[in-house]
């Protein structure tokens, strides 16, 4: 019987450079952790008219699925006090009749509520590809000089939070700051001082496009569809058309 000589592999990371990009963690941690500002003692009740509303959505599934109404108790926490502290979490979980470990695992996993405070006004500045081609990076630096804080941080007074955040789905109108709800796009310094401004001082600014167009259209003009379209049957050659 023949023998076979044991033959060990070379171990490949001697010979070859393996290279990574680098790893882009979240700056909120999954695992939740006391604060002073956030623990289970933080005081938190629903407003009278935000009872009435959850009430009204857990009324809406039948017994049993009040789960499904999680999302928008989170929501509805959030824009009470601008985010979910870990006491408002047990609130709903009681509120539902679900374990609190179902509704930690929905407010770690999305994104957009906020299980810490980021300013009344919540700064989120756009930083993939498009905006970056287009001048994000000024723009981040505008938005941290005016809001006197860094990305990350909340300001001193605590109304304004800033935050890089990728993709926010507006990229023809590159670049773009989202702040709560609203979206200002086709951004300069300038804009961003002025938005800044008003905000801090009391007014609301124009949102949507700042540069002067409606909403994505070419910001020259049309360069297609100029005219009427055409009738129906156009270009179908006469020998598909029924006789009337």
């Amino acid at each position: 019987m023949l023998a076979f000589k044991k033959y060990r592999l070379p171990n490949l990371a001697q010979f070859r450079r393996i290279s990574t990009t680098t790893r882009f963690c979240s700056e909120e941690p999954v695992v939740h952790r006391d604060s002073t500002d956030n623990n289970a003692a933080t005081p938190f009740e629903f407003t009278q008219a935000n009872m009435t509303r959850l009430a009204a959505f857990i009324n809406s599934y039948p017994e049993g699925a009040q789960r499904s109404v999680l999302g928008a108790a989170l929501d509805i926490v959030q824009r009470q006090i601008g985010w979910v502290p870990i006491s408002a979490m047990h609130k709903i979980a009681e509120l539902l009749s679900i374990p609190r470990m179902r509704v930690y695992e929905f407010a770690s996993f999305y994104t957009m509520y906020n299980r810490r405070y980021k300013g009344k006004f919540h700064v989120k500045v756009c930083v993939t590809t498009p905006c970056m081609i287009m001048g994000s990076d000024a723009i981040l630096q505008a938005v941290e000089q005016a809001c006197c804080c860094t990305a990350g941080h909340v300001s001193a007074d605590g109304v304004f939070g800033v935050e890089e955040v990728q993709c926010q789905g507006a990229c023809v109108n590159a670049p773009v700051v989202a702040v709560n709800d609203d979206y200002y796009e086709d951004l300069t310094v300038c804009d961003i001082k002025g938005i800044i401004m008003t905000l801090r001082c009391g007014g609301i600014p124009r949102f949507g496009p700042q540069s002067g167009r409606f909403a994505c259209e070419p910001i020259d003009g049309l360069t297609s569809l100029c005219g009427p379209p055409p009738p129906p049957g156009f270009g179908v050659q006469p020998a598909l058309f029924k006789p009337k």
